[in-house]
């Protein structure tokens, strides 16, 4: 949380009382070998950031955003304009410079005072920023907006990169966040939640990138946003939300944020963070790192994500496993007597009945094939009985004014349900003692905890937290867990939806879905990227994929009127290229490859489509050391050539309202992917997505990548033969290959070794 501290000021900024003074009568400044930061003379505003090795200016001249912003609870706002007063230091030589600002006439507190600081590394092109406030006096801060990065200077080839979950990026940034023209718009990610890692980044086709990122190790709520000026403008800026408590003199954040200006692209921005992300504790602490994930996680070789009866879902899952030849899990849904997305958390008895839910699911785990249910972790039906007999409304998140905010997720009811929050014992409860029943009862092997991966601000008084942020969400995750699993003698799964950095310790899988981003998502704009996979792939499991062959299903416990004439129609066999992309996403990017919908009449209708998917199981199952245990390298260019494609946009709530959305995407035909094992040993993926012969072209070079200065390259079979050996020498791997239409490939690099 925000740090509320009765203390003298940190011996990093300077009282006001010490009188702080600009040593100069040019504009504040401070430079280091690499970075230089210039402000504005009269109100302190960040004008300018200066990469000093390549000589690039990224700040638009003339851009007046305030550094800052102070929200307060009753709704006002402090900016630097606000100040009478404003002064600086930076000694000469110095890497640091302290800015302050006092005088706020038109606040009831007449000693406020805004200290911050920039601290410049030596020779890195990073700066670390810090902030406090004195004298607040009766004022109850909410939210603090800092640092804010003014307009960036327009470049070719910009792209905005977000950890949203696995990782997404745009190239129109700018449009996005000036929609409509000349409204100036916003896009915001909170944190921990939608945003899985601590940071944005821009980048340029020119290779210019600015990083904007935070050292918090608590998980504290913040938020991330872009922002526009109703023209073309693209700004950066951070929102660090105050956990409310007593009304502070003095309050100080934390943690610090750091801007770094690099060359790059956003696998670059990526180890940039991982240096520093994998030295946190949550990387220790993770749960595959501690060896606590079950061994059938981890082994996975196939998700199958079906709903509905065990027949349904349990039959199809058998039959799989007969033709993988790897291990198959089962990601369950609407195996509960509630309507989905309307009657939570009433999920008991299953819709088929306690005693046939329970067999099934036992002769299963006796065929080696284990499955996890859903049971969303933060949603109560506000029209459910048990809504009012429970008096389940206490217990919800509260908004600022003390309202619950329903959410509507069923098109088809439109029935409100509402989130309640991590931080009451009351919900935990609650939820620990279903998951209980589940897991005990009913014999499943997990659970999946869906909306894990996200987090609220709530303002209830009454639930016992701090007011807003803090880090009691993560706190109460932490506690719903350890609760679940200690309630069982034997060890159980919890998966959960999304990915972050602070649900490692917590989860033993991570439903990662946007490999099927253009499926779900229609305004075409962003691009998923393996983000989070290039930071944490080595200490994560990560699995799913939207990607299905079928029309979606329809709840039979949903008005009956809206179901489609034929359930899980199969569609048009011109979208089996976007259905082989989302499963290539999966396969190069290291996730357990999953396929939705299955039904065992696939395996003959649809058998080039289902025969990609077994391929990839089997071949992800003879790499295990690369594509579950390795390090993401950086993905090698191997120069695919692209084709527009026939994409599919559906969703569960599509029914007879809607037909199948459809567009066409320009999409490369080759992905590639490359890992350190463990043993130092490296790995390339390949895969080819095309209904035609690809020449690809793969370079693997020292020191970029670790390989050794001399060795062999061996082809890796899917059935583990290997064949088409080749020597190489000098730390250069080239690689000239033809893969055949729908071909997947794994080359292991390494010192040469005995013939097998």
């Amino acid at each position: 949380m925000l740090h509320i501290r009765r203390l003298v000021l940190l011996a990093s900024l300077l009282s006001v009382s010490e009188g702080i003074g600009q040593t100069t009568n040019s504009p504040p400044s401070v430079s280091s070998e690499a970075l230089r930061l210039d402000f504005d003379k009269g109100r302190g505003n960040l004008a300018q950031i200066i990469d000093l090795k390549r000589h690039v200016e990224f700040l638009a001249i003339g851009d007046a955003s305030p550094l800052w912003t102070l929200e307060f609870r009753d709704g006002t706002t402090l900016e630097p304009s606000d100040a009478a007063e404003f002064s600086w230091r930076a000694a000469p030589g110095s890497r640091s410079i302290q800015l302050v600002w006092s005088g706020f006439s038109s606040v009831a507190a007449p000693k406020l005072a805004v200290l911050a600081r920039a601290d410049l590394a030596d020779a890195d092109a990073v700066s670390r920023w810090s902030l406090a406030i004195e004298g607040l006096g009766g004022l109850a801060p909410r939210a603090i907006v800092y640092p804010r990065i003014g307009q960036l200077t327009p470049a070719s080839g910009e792209v905005l990169l977000v950890p949203q979950w696995i990782g997404e990026a745009t190239d129109q940034a700018r449009r996005l966040v000036n929609t409509p023209p000349g409204r100036a718009g916003r896009l915001a990610w909170d944190y921990p939640g939608i945003l899985s890692m601590q940071f944005l980044a821009y980048y340029a086709g020119d290779g210019r990138g600015l990083m904007v990122s935070v050292d918090d190790a608590q998980h504290l709520r913040k938020q991330f946003s872009a922002f526009g000026d109703g023209a073309s403008g693209l700004g950066l800026e951070v929102k660090h939300e105050v956990a409310g408590a007593e009304r502070p003199m003095r309050l100080d954040v934390p943690y610090r944020t750091e801007i770094r200006v690099f060359q790059g692209d956003w696998f670059t921005a990526a180890a940039l963070y991982r240096q520093w992300a994998s030295a946190q504790w949550w990387v220790r602490e993770s749960r595959v790192r501690r060896g606590l994930t079950p061994a059938w996680i981890r082994d996975a070789g196939l998700w199958i994500w079906n709903r509905g009866r065990s027949p349904e879902v349990l039959q199809p899952a058998l039959a799989l496993r007969r033709h993988a030849g790897a291990p198959v899990n089962i990601f369950w849904h609407w195996w509960h007597g509630c309507a989905y997305d309307v009657g939570f958390p009433e999920y008991f008895p299953p819709r088929e009945g306690a005693e046939s839910f329970r067999a099934a699911v036992a002769e299963a785990r006796r065929r080696d094939v284990n499955a996890v249910i859903y049971m969303n972790q933060r949603l109560w039906g506000m029209t459910t009985r048990s809504w009012t007999a429970e008096n389940a409304a206490a217990y919800a998140v509260k908004d600022a004014q003390g309202a619950i905010q329903p959410e509507v997720y069923n098109t088809f009811v439109n029935a409100p349900c509402a989130s309640m929050c991590m931080g009451t014992r009351f919900w935990r409860d609650k939820y620990a003692g279903l998951a209980e029943r589940a897991l005990r009862d009913l014999g499943v092997a997990g659970v999946y905890m869906d909306q894990a991966c996200s987090s609220l601000s709530c303002y209830d008084p009454s639930h016992g937290h701090p007011l807003g942020g803090g880090a009691y969400w993560m706190d109460g995750f932490k506690q719903l867990s350890e609760d679940i699993r200690g309630r069982l003698a034997e060890p159980i799964a919890l998966a959960g939806e999304g990915c972050g950095e602070g649900w490692l310790p917590y989860l033993d899988a991570m439903l990662s879905l946007q490999v099927s981003l253009e499926r779900y998502s229609g305004d075409g704009a962003w691009e998923p990227l393996p983000l989070f996979n290039a930071v944490y792939h080595d200490c994560a499991t990560q699995y799913g994929n939207y990607s299905s062959l079928t029309r979606p299903p329809y709840d039979d416990l949903w008005p009956p009127q809206y179901a489609p004439q034929a359930p899980l129609e199969l569609l048009d066999r011109k979208f089996a290229t976007q259905f082989r992309l989302e499963q290539a996403r999966s396969f190069v990017w290291g996730q357990q490859p999953t396929i939705a919908n299955f039904q065992e009449r696939q395996l003959a209708e649809r058998r080039d489509e289902i025969d990609y998917v077994l391929r990839i199981a089997r071949m992800r199952s003879q790499a295990l050391k690369y594509l579950r245990d390795g390090l993401f390298l950086r993905p090698p260019c191997i120069n695919a050539p692209r084709a527009e494609i026939p994409i599919s946009r559906l969703s569960i709530y599509a029914g007879q309202l809607n037909a199948v959305q459809e567009r066409t995407k320009s999409v490369p035909l080759g992905l590639a992917s490359a890992w350190r094992a463990p043993d130092g040993d490296v790995a390339v993926v390949l895969a080819n997505i095309a209904d035609q012969e690809l020449p690809l072209h793969v370079a693997i070079c020292r020191p970029e990548y670790p390989i050794p200065s001399e060795g062999e390259v061996v082809l890796l079979d899917d059935d583990g033969r290997r064949r088409e050996r080749r020597q190489y020498e000098q730390g250069t791997v080239n690689l000239k290959v033809r893969m055949n239409p729908r071909e997947l490939r794994i080359y292991e690099i390494a010192a040469e070794k005995p013939q097998q």
